[in-house]
């Protein structure tokens, strides 16, 4: 680390990550210090393992995805201080006694849960990964700095445990999302190899940790509850979720869950057919399709509805209940479904035409795609949120069900299902694993998600559809077409580009503005402030080599929450 030059320490994605940190950090109220504290130790650290990695092969073992940069400081920060900014909004709200303190302190466990599988996933980076500096003193330089991070890092998890009660169920918990978040770290890369950059699958794993963690958490609860009120902690932190969010966890998850123990299944078949049926090719798949649907319908008829009502009490089945969600409004409702299905046939038939017979570059074929999602889904987002949540959970199910088809080439939709999705790849993607549409629609659903409950800043759920809809389609059109001035030699990005997409932001925003002051809300923001954050979100925009989809949207809303 000593003998690294300045020029290789400072780039543009880490001059903008640091800029993003400091307001987060300044915005911070003196009751949040020490998790301000954490933030700034893990973004040091991240940045000491960005750099150590990068200037030796330590990476090479991972078999990450080529032309991209680690990312391993934007991807260590971006969920903590996502959590972090989230925390803010809700000790707002605890001080205005619009949230009840368990809401509050689910959050920041929520939170320290988030720092604690991103620092451990780094330690352990940091202590099973070669060193290939010059010198002697540079590698024990390096070693005690690494062992400094640790310390302060298990100090300031020590400070959090013990206030309030219950230390040793805390540590426990940040203790589990560490671990799981290494284990399936490295399972995800080696899994699906050159399919993700470090940083993003760092941001994947630890996504889905606390998913699972949220999960197992409402799992527990329902026995232990009605036994005892306080005996796990973070069980008395829970609060009500509601319907809609429950069902959508059990799809999304129980869908993951299946997509590992489908492997298993299909294995087994292979082994059964090839001594039974040698020789008949058909008759295999035909079997192998078989499985994969019998089985998928018995998880989602039975298996996640059980889940469903163990942890929420439903007078009905799940699937009926989102019928009469439905029709609990059925003409702008099935209104709205109507006009989504006629905007997705006219748009994916007309762009999938383009893509096969025309030159038009796969970068702005993509690019109509974000333009598609904000006519979906803004009208929605004014008009019918919670049916477009419920809308997003469907959408990232079936999302999921093609992917498994299409990887798996289950007969007879595998074959299209993937021709179909490789007319829109570009090199973030490859035939392992299309990753580029889920990015896509959990950057627009996450802000929307996440703003449901409390929320003073209206602005907020429109983050995915801003700054990806919007904003990022504006910047690469513009900057395709017309841009000159690059934001640097090796890159694409250009200025003109960039500052397309700034405008376009503000602009879509002071549209905004007047319906959201016509519904009572009382507009929060500051021209300054926005000014801020939609430049942050541009500039990260130009100068990241990550899969902005998944990163744009979060850094946005984070520092619109402010």
């Amino acid at each position: 680390m000593a003998a690294v030059s300045f020029s290789q320490l400072v780039n543009g994605e880490r001059a903008v990550v640091t800029l993003f940190i400091v307001i987060v950090l300044f915005s911070l109220p003196l009751s949040l210090f020490l998790y301000g504290v954490a933030l700034s130790l893990l973004a040091i650290f991240a940045l000491f393992v960005e750099v150590r990695v990068e200037t030796s092969t330590s990476l090479s073992q991972f078999k990450t995805r080529a032309g991209a940069s680690s990312g391993i400081l934007l991807g260590a920060v971006t969920l903590p201080t996502f959590m972090l900014s989230k925390l803010i909004q809700q000790s707002r709200a605890f001080s205005l006694h619009h949230v009840h303190l368990g809401e509050l302190n689910y959050m920041a466990l929520q939170y320290w849960a988030a720092f604690g599988s991103c620092f451990t996933v780094l330690m352990v980076l940091c202590l099973f990964t070669s060193d290939n500096t010059r010198s002697h003193s540079c590698r024990a330089w390096n070693a005690k700095f690494g062992l400094v991070c640790f310390l302060i890092g298990a100090e300031l998890l020590f400070l959090y445990s013990t206030t309030g009660v219950h230390a040793i169920w805390k540590l426990l918990w940040v203790f589990f999302h560490g671990f799981a978040a290494v284990k399936l770290v490295r399972h995800l890369l080696n899994a699906f190899p050159s399919c993700v950059s470090f940083g993003e699958a760092l941001l994947i794993t630890v996504g889905l940790v606390l998913y699972f963690g949220d999960m197992l958490a409402y799992t527990i609860v329902k026995p232990y509850g009605y036994m005892t009120s306080s005996e796990l902690v973070f069980m008395q932190y829970g609060f009500r979720r509601s319907e809609i969010g429950i069902i959508i966890q059990g799809l999304l998850l129980g869908l993951l869950l299946y997509a590992a123990v489908l492997k298993y299944l299909l294995r087994g078949w292979y082994g059964f057919s090839s001594s039974t049926y040698s020789g008949a090719r058909i008759c295999i798949e035909k079997g192998k399709s078989a499985i994969f649907f019998a089985s998928l319908g018995f998880l989602i008829f039975v298996i996640i509805p059980s889940w469903i009502h163990f942890v929420q009490d439903f007078d009905m089945h799940p699937l009926l209940w989102v019928v009469r969600f439905v029709f609990m409004e059925p003409v702008k409702r099935l209104s709205l479904c109507l006009y989504w299905v006629c905007v997705i046939y006219l748009s994916v038939l007309r762009f999938y035409n383009i893509s096969k017979n025309s030159k038009t570059e796969r970068i702005l074929l993509r690019k109509y795609y974000h333009l598609m999602a904000v006519l979906m889904f803004l009208p929605a987002v004014i008009l019918q949120p919670k049916f477009l949540d419920l809308a997003f959970g469907a959408a990232l199910a079936v999302f999921l069900t093609l992917e498994i088809i299409r990887v798996w080439r289950i007969w007879p939709l595998g074959q299209l299902v993937h021709e179909f999705m490789n007319a829109f790849t570009d090199h973030r993607d490859s035939d392992l694993l299309i990753v580029s549409h889920f990015s896509l629609l959990l950057g627009c659903a996450l802000p929307i998600w996440m703003s449901s409950g409390y929320n003073d800043r209206p602005l907020a759920p429109f983050a995915g559809i801003l700054s990806l809809g919007i904003g990022d389609t504006m910047a690469s059109m513009v900057g395709h077409k017309y841009g000159v001035l690059r934001w640097s030699k090796t890159g694409k990005k250009t200025i003109e580009g960039t500052a397309a997409g700034i405008a376009s932001v503000l602009a879509a925003c002071s549209v905004l503005f007047p319906h959201l002051a016509s519904t009572g809300y009382f507009l929060t923001e500051h021209w300054i402030s926005l000014l801020l954050a939609v430049t942050v979100s541009g500039l990260l925009e130009a100068y990241t080599a990550q899969l902005d989809n998944a990163f744009i949207p979060l850094v946005f809303y984070s520092l619109l929450c402010l």
